[in-house]
């Protein structure tokens, strides 16, 4: 967490060097992300947890499936085989696809299923435009640890034998991408199919020494027909007899890949890539993927039950969400989502953690990325759920997004929508967000902090939630609250920051605005100064501390005045008499000294450019160790107020008893400093009080 901030404590601590003439010193840039390993995905999930129902819901869900297998005939190659043998060139791109496109071997059953469903996809399409009954349209997967053999059979459209010919034998040519472009010649479009590069066969290489395919056309008159190949550089077809309508891949593992003829692992790979492939998947008989890609549906279809059984499995916990954003539009980009917010209070872990958002990336209903770091800004990492794009640009292996104005774009909109959700929310029940800004404002903090753009910076700081001196303890304000209660003309939003209420309202710095009656919001968390510092204004308003010395300029001292009779005040002669006394006893602890008409309870206060960075900056970097150091950074000013009874005693002992005098000019000058929050250890002042309380006691 540390890290993060150092880079907000460079532009506070900026500012106080530019105040002590270093303007070299000046730079916005934040600290360097530490990546830590990305979390494992969804496979531990059981597919079948997400079909039990929450005991207070009316709503049934969906009977366990019974195991079903396909009605299977063994194949068989009666004639002789025609071989044949890849380009050159094809040949090189074979074995770069088979060797170096995937990052992870287990892709390939992705991808199988993939071109099973496209199939499945095809054949639907022919036959309904056909105004034909449909088959049953299924994908089943059946493993063989004894013969370390993995098959994928689907029932769709099949392929003849020109059609092998064609589509397995010359790589990246995609015969679902020329579906898609004959259905837009045709004006028709569907978003169930999933490929796009002609490369996902292929991938049955990285783990198979040898890859058998049986194909039957769906078209009548077709022979059924095999596709043989070692990758090694030819393949082979021929006719085959017992093949079922649609396609059979048969894939016979290398030793070090017998993994993939475990059932469970098997199950483990479809349950993080393709449980919600749209048609039904069965891995040796039994149905996988029985839950339903919730983000597709219409949020009114959708029970409450589904929602935390699907929360559960996709944020991989147990409890409930609090909010829940079932978000679709198809402009200006198609998307499909649901976003959750966790009941349970994150953690630091979760606070400091320095990877992007946890929301999974699906294209077509196929696991893209578990956790799609680029999806959301940072700032947005606590929340949970799915984002499913057709427009999103992926690379071949569709396993990393390609930077692009349209990922900036994803990005913005689904940012924006967040942001007025959650204004939504505060609208609708104030009190359930004010307890889900206690949990998660300081991402809301970080946001505003670490965003560069100000319109953004000013989104977000509608979600920010302060007490207001001018409303009950307790109660919560917005910017846009504040900001419509301000009178006419004024161009200033005042702020305070402090642990707590009560320290808040008898600040001297608010002791001054009192008498403007002017509205002040209280900040009580360790990073909101630096927040307001960084959004700097709101709605073309100023955000000011009233602890900052640029507040007095904007208020003439006349307007502090009252008709305070004179003799509660030092003469202007003893005034000055004694600010020079006082500047040479404190020397370089101080840079000015004047009077203030702004107090009435405090004797004096401190005040610095940048209050808020001033304390941020010594605070957690240490940079000055003595009072002449830290002075030579803030270049404080100390205000006194010559009406009090401290000053006045003040201004008779330095003549009468210089000594004592000096003791309490120190004692008030500390104090300033621990009450303006400049003095990080007021342990060494006690030994001070002491002898000044034991020298009262002696008068007495």
């Amino acid at each position: 967490m540390l890290c993060r901030w150092s880079g907000l404590l460079r532009g506070a601590r900026a500012l106080l060097l530019l105040r002590a003439g270093c303007p070299s010193a000046v730079s916005s840039r934040p600290c360097r992300a530490l990546r830590s390993p990305a979390s494992p995905g969804l496979g531990w999930v059981s597919a079948r947890a997400c079909s039990t129902r929450a005991a207070h819901t009316h709503e049934e869900p969906p009977p366990s499936p019974p195991p079903r297998t396909l009605v299977s005939h063994p194949e068989s190659v009666p004639g002789s085989a025609s071989r044949h043998e890849f380009q050159a060139d094809t040949k090189k791109l074979l074995d770069i696809v088979a060797r170096s496109l995937y990052s992870e071997k287990e892709v390939f059953i992705r991808e199988l299923i993939s071109n099973g469903s496209d199939a499945l996809e095809k054949l639907r399409h022919k036959l309904m435009s056909e105004g034909k009954t449909l088959p049953d349209l299924e994908i089943h997967l059946e493993t063989d640890a004894q013969k370390g053999t993995i098959s994928i059979q689907d029932t769709g459209i099949g392929m003849n034998q020109e059609e092998l010919l064609s589509n397995l034998g010359t790589i990246a040519k995609s015969g679902s991408k020329a579906f898609l472009d004959m259905l837009q010649n045709q004006g028709e479009a569907t978003s169930k199919i999933i490929g796009q590069f002609g490369v996902g066969f292929y991938s049955a290489f990285m783990v198979a020494d040898r890859v058998e395919v049986f194909s039957q056309a769906a078209e009548s008159g077709n022979p059924g027909c095999c596709w043989r190949s070692d990758g090694s550089g030819t393949f082979e077809i021929s006719e085959a007899s017992g093949v079922q309508t649609g396609t059979k891949i048969i894939l016979y593992l290398k030793e070090d890949c017998k993994e993939f003829a475990s059932e469970e692992r098997v199950k483990e790979v479809i349950t993080k890539y393709s449980n919600f492939i749209g048609y039904p998947l069965y891995l040796n008989g039994q149905r996988i993927n029985t839950l339903q890609a919730l983000w597709m549906m219409e949020p009114k279809d959708i029970g409450d039950w589904q929602h935390k059984e699907f929360y559960r499995f996709i944020a991989q916990a147990y409890d409930e969400p609090r909010y829940i954003l079932h978000y679709k539009t198809d402009a200006p980009l198609n998307i499909r989502s649901i976003f959750y917010v966790p009941e349970v209070k994150p953690s630091m872990f979760d606070v400091s953690r320095e990877l992007g958002s946890s929301v999974a990336l699906y294209s077509r209903k196929v696991l893209i990325l578990t956790k799609a770091a680029d999806i959301l800004p940072k700032w947005l990492r606590f929340l949970r759920g799915v984002v499913d794009s057709e427009d999103v640009p992926l690379n071949l292996s569709r396993e990393l997004l390609q930077e692009s104005h349209l990922i900036r774009k994803l990005r913005n909109v689904l940012q924006q929508r967040l942001i007025k959700f959650f204004i939504d929310q505060s609208k609708k029940d104030p009190q359930k967000y004010a307890k889900f800004f206690e949990d998660y404002g300081l991402f809301m903090r970080e946001g505003i902090v670490t965003i560069a753009e100000q319109d953004v910076k000013e989104d977000i700081a509608k979600l920010l939630r302060y007490e207001s001196s001018a409303l009950p303890a307790g109660q919560l304000t917005s910017l846009p609250e504040y900001a419509s209660r301000m009178s006419a003309g004024s161009r200033n939003i005042y702020y305070l920051c402090a642990p707590n209420r009560h320290l808040a309202e008898h600040s001297p710095y608010f002791e001054a605005m009192k008498k403007k009656d002017a509205e002040v919001l209280f900040c009580y968390e360790q990073f909101d100064e630096l927040t307001l510092l960084h959004l700097r204004e709101f709605d073309k308003k100023k955000l000011m501390s009233v602890e900052t010395d640029i507040v007095v300029d904007h208020y003439k001292e006349e307007k502090f005045e009252e008709n305070r009779p004179a003799e509660e005040c030092l003469s202007s002669q003893d005034a000055e008499d004694l600010l020079a006394w006082m500047r040479n006893v404190l020397g370089p602890r101080v840079t000015a000294i004047k009077v203030t008409p702004r107090l009435d309870t405090h004797p004096a206060m401190i005040t610095v450019l940048e209050m808020g960075a001033a304390r941020h900056l010594l605070r957690m970097q240490q940079l000055a160790k003595t009072s002449e150091e830290r002075a030579q950074i803030l270049q404080p000013t100390l205000e006194i107020n010559t009406g009090h009874a401290l000053i006045k005693k003040l201004h008779q002992l330095r003549t009468s008893e210089p000594e004592l005098a000096q003791m309490l000019l120190d004692q008030i000058y500390d104090n300033a400093m621990i009450a303006a929050g400049l003095n990080d250890d007021p342990r060494p002042v006690v030994t001070r009080l002491n002898e000044l309380l034991t020298r009262m006691l002696e008068k007495h």
